[in-house]
């Protein structure tokens, strides 16, 4: 078997180590395990945000955020078909996306409760679309819904960037169920 590999851009071809590769014969099939084993993945945190169809602010906490293009510039994001605000980002043609900083657990906890009013104590001014943005982020990204792809329970939302800003912050870690930071996950 061969892997190749990408140094100063020259393609080598090493040679793995000889053996045979075994089957491991066994497919977990855990929802709880698979979920343990993709928290091993390190994750931002953010907060999306949107109108619902009165233009009311509906936002929720997400950790399913990640880059798609350049050019044009899109991001993606899911949202589970289980969620209380399912309806509001799946119709929605506008949402803005809040990567947190470090010192935004509470606020990260807030968009991620079950009840109450999710923006109480937030300051917010309006973004492109109308769409409520957090006026304290790490980075945030103002996006026109560009496609939306059906994902097992999730719908996958692609937007369009229109605005971006990001400042000099360490951002929200997520890993293994619960929040950490950088230097605990290095």
């Amino acid at each position: 078997m061969e892997m190749r590999q990408q140094r100063s851009g020259q393609s080598h071809v090493a040679q793995q180590p000889s053996g045979h590769v075994q089957p491991s014969g066994h497919v977990q099939k855990d929802p709880r395990e698979f979920r343990n084993a993709l928290g091993q993945f390190t994750t931002g945190v953010t907060v999306v945000t949107a109108l619902d169809a009165e233009g009311n602010p509906v936002g929720m906490t997400a950790n399913s955020f990640s880059s798609v293009s350049l050019d044009p510039m899109l991001v993606l994001w899911s949202v589970a078909k289980s969620s209380g605000s399912f309806d509001v980002f799946n119709q929605a043609d506008h949402f803005a996306i809040h990567v947190l900083h470090a010192d935004q657990q509470v606020i990260s906890n807030q968009f991620a409760s079950k009840g109450g009013d999710r923006f109480a104590g937030i300051d917010c001014t309006i973004g492109h679309g109308g769409v409520p943005l957090l006026n304290d982020y790490c980075a945030r990204f103002e996006c026109t819904t560009e496609h939306r792809y059906e994902g097992g329970d999730h719908i996958i939302l692609v937007g369009r960037v229109e605005n971006y800003d990001h400042k000099n912050q360490v951002p929200l870690v997520f890993h293994a169920g619960r929040y950490t930071d950088l230097a605990t996950v290095a």
